[in-house]
């Protein structure tokens, strides 16, 4: 599996743990790659995940699975023909890609400026109707998508309540203006995603119509045996672990 944009390595480590994945995270941070790596070496996944500092561009090989959760907002409208270019690259004949992102679900749009400057540098929420034809055009099959609404709105919520609880913290590392303008963003992006045309979208992309199943039963299946994966406790370790 591939992880486009693997962050503090997360997701990597959670399916390496919970599916057996052999996963490659790329990224393009040096922060992350090297926090990434150390949740590796502690959870002793470092033989099943190697993350690197690389452009997506330049990978080679080929892919059973990939996945990009929160990157694609920083590709670009001009180059999202050369990302489904390569991820068609990438993907086995079989293979099955999951693109999670920010859109709009207004339709094209540009950048809010205070955002542009202070959080995001280049980023751009995306319309379907921008990144649907860079797929056809790449030959690529749509075979799912999902429209997650309201549900990043609360997530925002949550992030600003347990950042207010521990807001005298933040200033103690940082300082008053760094705890005005998180606020603001947390605040903003929320009130963007309940009344502003922001929404979370997944693409599911194959190259065959018959790599998933025909129905979405298979997705709420696998979601109740990973839940009863993580409530499960652990096997004992002996001594010598």
């Amino acid at each position: 599996m591939l992880d486009i944009g693997s962050g503090w390595g997360g997701l990597a480590l959670y399916l390496a743990e919970q599916c057996g994945a052999a996963v490659t995270g790329i990224t393009l941070s040096d922060e992350q790659l090297a926090i990434a790596r150390s949740r590796a070496q502690h959870r002793r996944l470092a033989g099943s995940v190697e993350f690197d500092l690389r452009d997506y561009r330049s990978v080679a090989g080929r892919f059973e699975r990939i996945v990009s959760v929160g990157m694609f907002e920083h590709v670009g409208v001009g180059y999202y023909d050369g990302f489904f270019s390569k991820v068609s690259d990438l993907l086995t004949d079989n293979g099955v890609m999951l693109l999670h992102a920010i859109g709009s679900s207004d339709g094209p749009g540009a950048t809010n400026p205070w955002m542009a400057k202070y959080i995001f540098p280049g980023g751009y929420t995306p319309a379907l109707s921008e990144v649907l034809p860079a797929i056809e055009r790449a030959g690529l099959i749509v075979t799912d998508i999902e429209i997650l609404r309201l549900h990043y709105a609360e997530t925002l919520q949550a992030w600003r309540e347990r950042f207010l609880a521990r807001r005298g913290e933040a200033k103690t590392l940082y300082d008053e203006r760094f705890c005005r303008m998180w606020e603001f963003y947390l605040a903003g992006c929320e009130a963007a995603f309940r009344h502003g045309g922001l929404m979370v979208f997944q693409i599911q992309l194959a190259k065959r119509h018959d790599a998933v199943p025909l129905t979405r039963d298979y997705i709420a299946q696998r979601e109740a045996l990973l839940r009863m994966e993580e409530t499960r406790e652990p096997d004992l370790m002996i001594a010598a672990e």
